[in-house]
């Protein structure tokens, strides 16, 4: 007679074990210390094999049942029944393996980025994508379950983070697919489906307005090490955080030259920066304040720490000057200048740390033009000089070096 559940959950233990058989194979086998497992006796090339359906009750008889009827219709489409179940475990490893953090931390160690850009890749992926998707074999991902990680940045309100962790989603996927552990990459079925992010506008300072601005920094009530900072960063006009990050080791004050090592710029290539008397004049009075520092521009609260990212765009809001300017902006504003002065653009674009499609040339270009920079540099720091002095734009004329 078939089992019944109750047979199965009164079933006595022995001092032997025994078998309760449901038929077709199937038994429940009961040990002398009480457990219960699930077993299918089935006959393949004519030799007796065994399978192995669980512990009751986790599985119960019904579950046991289906399992039976499944092993019994492999056998008549002509297959053994063990082999696909030794495939199945196999398949499951293979997943358990190759989960999607698995798959993203090999990714990620096989990029050649600047450590800032690396750091924040890998901080975006454990604290967005990680906690919802890590254990998830990434073969199986869908783009449900992508949209519902992005959808809780998006709420965040920080669009354009949702976007960028999409694509490195869809990047760590992609990977997946060119090692074979993957098929296909549904982060593509979602594109258009996040709010499009505002555009970033880096204000930047029109040249009319520098000399009043220059003038009003002079007279900043704040901190000198922030009055520095800014001035600093007008005369260099390198990106915030390479300033932010600065350290006293870097610069070569026989030679007049800063050198930014590869892992604190945004493409990891070495930058040169000819440092004019003006600059000079400004690292020398910092060197009073920060000397015996590791950073130029150490954290007030925090020394051990570099300057907050938000410290130049509070010294901008300060001057009245909050819709107006950014601290990137003045990148633009020195370029525009130096543009606008005649000054050849492969010596601007070299000095704003813009790489070169080429990178066979821009490996070349590493220190190219150096003599040049340093003239148009100095150029550069002469004019603002005037213009805080004159109080008016000094419009400037290229006559320095012919470019090489």
């Amino acid at each position: 007679m078939p089992l019944t559940e109750i047979a199965c959950k009164n079933a006595k233990r022995r001092d032997k074990q025994f078998k309760l058989a449901d038929g077709n194979g199937l038994y429940l086998l009961v040990h002398p210390n009480g457990s219960r497992y699930w077993r299918h006796k089935y006959r393949w090339l004519g030799k007796e094999k065994l399978l192995a359906y669980g512990v009751y009750p986790d599985v119960s008889l019904a579950e046991a049942r289906e399992r039976r009827e499944a092993t019994r219709k492999a056998l008549r489409s002509g297959l053994d029944p063990a082999a696909i179940k030794k495939q199945e475990k196999l398949v499951a490893y293979v997943k358990a393996a190759n989960t999607f953090e698995v798959v993203a931390r090999e990714w990620y160690a096989k990029k050649d980025w600047a450590k800032s850009h690396a750091d924040r890749v890998l901080r975006s992926l454990e604290t967005d994508v990680f906690p919802h998707l890590g254990e998830r074999p990434v073969a199986d991902i869908t783009a449900p379950e992508i949209l519902a990680v992005v959808r809780i940045v998006e709420r965040r309100d920080a669009i354009d983070i949702a976007g960028r962790v999409l694509q490195r989603i869809g990047a760590v996927i992609r990977y997946a697919i060119v090692t074979g552990r993957a098929e296909r990459n549904p982060a593509v079925d979602l594109r258009g489906a996040l709010k499009a992010p505002e555009t970033v506008n880096r204000r930047a300072l029109p040249a009319e307005d520098l000399p009043n601005f220059l003038r009003s920094l002079s007279e900043y009530h704040g901190s000198d090490q922030v009055r520095l900072a800014m001035r600093f960063h007008i005369l260099t006009f390198v990106r915030p955080g390479e300033l932010r990050s600065a350290e006293w080791s870097e610069i070569d004050v026989d030679n007049a030259l800063w050198r930014i090592p590869g892992e604190k710029m945004k493409m990891g290539d070495e930058h040169l920066v000819p440092l004019s008397r003006q600059a000079l004049g400004v690292l020398k009075e910092l060197h009073e304040i920060s000397g015996n520092s590791r950073f130029i521009f150490p954290n007030l609260s925090t020394p051990s720490k570099v300057m907050s990212e938000n410290t130049l765009l509070r010294c901008i809001e300060l001057l009245g000057y909050r819709d107006k300017a950014t601290a990137h902006g003045f990148r633009t504003t020195a370029s525009t200048w130096l543009n606008e002065a005649g000054w050849p653009s492969d010596w601007i674009e070299r000095q704003l740390a813009h790489v070169s499609r080429n990178k066979v040339r821009a490996a070349y270009n590493k220190a190219q033009w150096l003599p040049q920079r340093r003239e148009m540099m100095q150029a550069w720091a002469d004019a603002l000089f005037e213009m805080q002095i004159k109080g008016k734009v000094i419009q400037g004329r290229f006559v320095g070096l012919k470019a090489a």
